[in-house]
């Protein structure tokens, strides 16, 4: 089995453009309107859907003239069932630009909805089937074929029953199938995907020449590739050519706009990163004004606190002064009024002798320059 990233370049895409992978060649075969093209086309519904049809009608039988202005090219082949089953079929030959994952599931919902449901009720809704031939593998399992509907996580089925389930994708994975299988354990899906990567090879390819030979569906299908002669296979190789061409220059066109989107983001992504560093660049400058502004507010603050400092050590020298002083002056007054009693005292006893010797108040009085008043005080 080919790794799943494994994609083919776009030379051996062109190299094996003269098979049914071919879109060109592919729409031919199976999407004329003619009765041998309608039956070829049931067949190989039938063997893919695993389901008998009946009666399909091509929407779409004629070929795309002017793909050149076409933004995604596509040869695809919508087919209605005669109970109004709608399937759009398509061969993609390799992976594009676009992601597969999502381009699928969005056909699948346009072609869901572009169902007319005017005056109807919703129970009306028809089945839709998107079916898709990937020449690359895309899953990781062993099917060649492999079924999506709406679930739920667990695999909770969206709807009760399978007839109500009317929305499928379902995908064809060529590069499982074992071109080295003996022909007679090949199943139809099988053998159907070996004659379409090989019915260039004709009679040369045993398995090829044992299918023709033997198998009725094969038989059908070779008979419609028979009918592409040589000219129309030019053409339609040719025609292959320009649309993977086309699909290059798309793709390279897609590339430089990407590329040049990626570089608009690059060159805003710079702007805004220069314009977030002279912000920030800003800011920083802002907050070292502000460290310095506060660092000067410290500067200050120390000062006044050293001023303050400095103005309480002369407040406490001078109440030490003033304490000084103050002791001082009150030794000073002590010692005056020590002085005052002493000479009181003097004073006392002189008076006391002048009146010992028979002073009277008023001779002592005029004596001593003092009233009598005072004098009697003395002598209390």
């Amino acid at each position: 089995m080919n790794d799943l990233n494994e994609m083919p370049t776009r030379k051996e895409v062109l190299m094996r453009s003269a098979n049914l992978l071919n879109d060109f060649a592919f729409k031919y075969v199976f999407g004329e309107d003619c009765k041998e093209a309608n039956d070829a086309l049931k067949s190989l519904l039938t063997v893919f859907l695993e389901r008998k049809v009946n009666k399909v009608v091509v929407k779409n039988s004629e070929m795309v003239k002017d793909y050149s202005k076409m933004k995604s090219p596509r040869l695809d082949l919508l087919v209605e069932f005669d109970d109004q089953t709608m399937v759009d079929l398509e061969m993609q030959l390799r992976q594009t630009k676009d992601n597969l994952m999502n381009r699928f599931p969005y056909y699948s919902a346009r072609l869901h909805g572009s169902q007319d449901m005017e005056g109807k009720s919703y129970s009306q809704l028809k089945e839709t089937i998107v079916m898709i031939f990937f020449n690359v593998n895309i899953f990781e399992n062993d099917n060649i074929c492999n079924t999506f509907r709406y679930k739920c996580d667990g695999d909770l089925p969206f709807v009760k029953e399978e007839k109500e389930d009317r929305m499928k994708l379902r995908t064809i994975e060529m590069p499982k199938v074992d071109l080295n299988k003996p022909l007679e354990v090949m199943n139809e899906q099988e053998k159907m995907i070996y004659y379409f990567l090989n019915c260039h090879k004709g009679m040369e390819d045993s398995k090829i020449k044992m299918m023709i030979e033997s198998d009725e569906v094969i038989q059908m299908l070779e008979k419609r590739v028979e009918t592409i002669s040589d000219d129309r296979w030019k053409k339609i190789i040719e025609d292959f050519q320009k649309l993977h061409e086309n699909e290059e220059r798309i793709e390279l066109q897609l590339e430089l706009e990407e590329l040049q989107k990626a570089k608009e983001k690059v060159r805003k992504a710079q702007e805004d990163v220069r314009k977030a560093e002279e912000d920030v660049r800003k800011e920083q400058e802002d907050v070292r004004k502000e460290q310095e502004d506060v660092r000067k507010e410290q500067e200050d603050v120390r000062k006044e606190q050293e001023d303050v400092r400095k103005a309480q050590e002369d407040v406490r020298k001078a109440q030490e002064d003033v304490r000084k002083q103050v002791e001082e002056a009150d030794k000073k007054v002590e010692d005056a009024n020590r002085q005052i009693e002493q000479m009181n005292q003097v004073m006392k006893q002189g008076i006391k002798a002048m009146l010992a010797n028979g002073m009277n108040l008023e001779l002592i009085s005029k004596s001593l320059s003092k009233s009598e008043d005072e004098i009697m005080e003395l002598l209390k």
